[in-house]
């Protein structure tokens, strides 16, 4: 499915994304080793068995990349012409490896460009939950995105 134009974009509509991705030790470990981020909670399991967890914790960075990521290919694939910025970010309940994420997202607002009329700036709420339906993370984002063309 193409991504969505801002004229597309229905304040409230809420978009129960059917794509789901269970989380493994291979992606943390790859994510966690690409980003240079060397937190034991994430890479060390004997550090992070004796941790309050008492097994890894997925990066949360990874968490937050993987809920947007699932909602591209419903809502913003090729219609996007940047991410703005992220805001409320919050990570309410750890993710861990063999959790199965999947996300939902509403639009919050949408409105057009006051200075590049081919354009608007929409923003969501993403939300993302583990297999027993707890939310992992969630998320404000504000992107720019095309306007149909004339």
């Amino acid at each position: 499915m193409a991504g969505l134009y801002l004229e597309e974009f229905v304040v409230g509509r809420v978009f129960q994304h059917t794509l789901r991705k269970t989380v493994t030790e291979s992606d943390n470990m790859l994510f966690s080793v690409m980003t240079l981020n060397p937190q034991p909670l994430h890479i060390d399991f004997d550090f992070a068995a004796k941790s309050e967890w008492g097994k890894p914790l997925v990066n949360s960075l990874f968490t937050l990349g993987l809920m947007i990521g699932i909602s591209v290919n419903d809502i913003t694939v090729g219609t996007t012409i940047a991410n703005l910025g992220m805001k409320e970010t919050v990570f309410p309940h750890p993710v861990f490896h063999g959790d199965t994420i999947r996300v939902e997202t509403t639009v919050i607002s949408a409105r057009a460009s006051k200075s590049k009329p081919d354009r608007g700036i929409v923003e969501f709420e993403h939300r993302a939950y583990n297999q027993n339906d707890v939310l992992v993370a969630k998320c404000l984002r504000q992107a720019m995105m095309m306007k149909k063309a004339a």
